[in-house]
């Protein structure tokens, strides 16, 4: 999959099966979902990204067996859903690739039995290599997001000497870690976490300085959909009207060379990346 993810740049849609998303657009009726995420694939999303539970650190910790009641039905449906469409263009990844985002070992691996995932998006980082295993055995990619401690619990006052120089650290760390298990780096891809247990003057240097992290040769995904720092920079408190926002988080990352970008607004950034190539001369990316 790695050289699948780092030829054209990659729109990873966000479906949310839960009732308290940050943004506002999750919901627990399943084929609300499918519609959301059929409508995504037509949009252009190459990779949808599914989760049962919201990460907010002001909501509890749902359950694991509610996580996976909750996943299972969109799992097992998704493919089916999506056998009349067309690729949008043949840049598309085709057919779409379908990313479970959660944390919990016993959740990835329930997923990871239906034989439909491809993608875990670990929100955890990595603490421990039981998740890497479970990929390498199923033959999964692992998505290691960069966090501090454990989910759901706020880590508002995390404070860094040099942000970048600790996701470099961290990720050299988790990528020995998920490679003593088998998991070799055709399956792995980097988050730097946006907005978890960072303050914005921490996102914000992440944006800037981002290109750091393609010493790794890996894909990377960058979350840029209508984060918290965007709203600080515009003082926009609404989720949903940061869009624009998140389209300069796009141009950014473009540039800085990352590989996948984590949306709600499939069309406006899928647009974005097709014009962008069209004036570069078909690639997206910096030559």
């Amino acid at each position: 999959m790695r050289s699948e993810l780092q030829s054209f740049p990659r729109v990873m849609g966000i479906v949310n099966i839960n009732d308290d998303s940050f943004s506002g657009d999750g919901s627990l009726d399943v084929e609300k979902n499918l519609r959301q995420a059929v409508q995504m694939v037509k949009d252009g999303a190459d990779i949808i990204d599914v989760g049962a539970e919201s990460a907010r650190t002001n909501r509890e910790a749902i359950a694991e067996a509610e996580e996976v009641s909750r996943l299972l039905p969109f799992l097992e449906a998704f493919e089916t859903a999506c056998e009349e469409i067309e690729p949008r263009d043949e840049l598309q990844m085709w057919p779409p690739r379908l990313s479970v985002n959660t944390w919990r070992s016993k959740v990835v691996e329930v997923a990871l039995g239906t034989g439909r995932v491809h993608i875990i998006n670990d929100i955890g980082g990595l603490v421990e290599d039981t998740n890497a295993r479970l990929c390498c055995e199923f033959g999964a990619s692992l998505l290691v997001m960069h966090t501090v401690g454990l989910p759901k619990e706020a880590h508002t006052q995390q404070q860094y000497d040099d942000v970048m120089q600790s996701l470099e650290e961290f990720f050299e760390d988790r990528i020995e870690r998920a490679r003593r298990v088998g998991l070799d780096a055709d399956h792995l891809i980097l988050d730097p976490g946006i907005d978890f247990a960072k303050q914005c003057a921490d996102n914000l240097a992440i944006y800037r300085d981002l290109e750091r992290l393609t010493r790794f040769d890996l894909p990377i995904l960058l979350p840029i959909s209508r984060k918290t720092v965007i709203g600080d920079v515009l003082g926009i408190e609404e989720p949903a009207k940061r869009d624009a926002g998140t389209i300069a988080c796009l141009v950014r990352g473009l540039i800085a060379r990352a590989d996948i970008f984590r949306v709600h607004n499939v069309k406006a950034v899928a647009d974005s990346v097709r014009v962008i190539a069209a004036i570069r001369g078909g690639t997206a990316m910096p030559a």
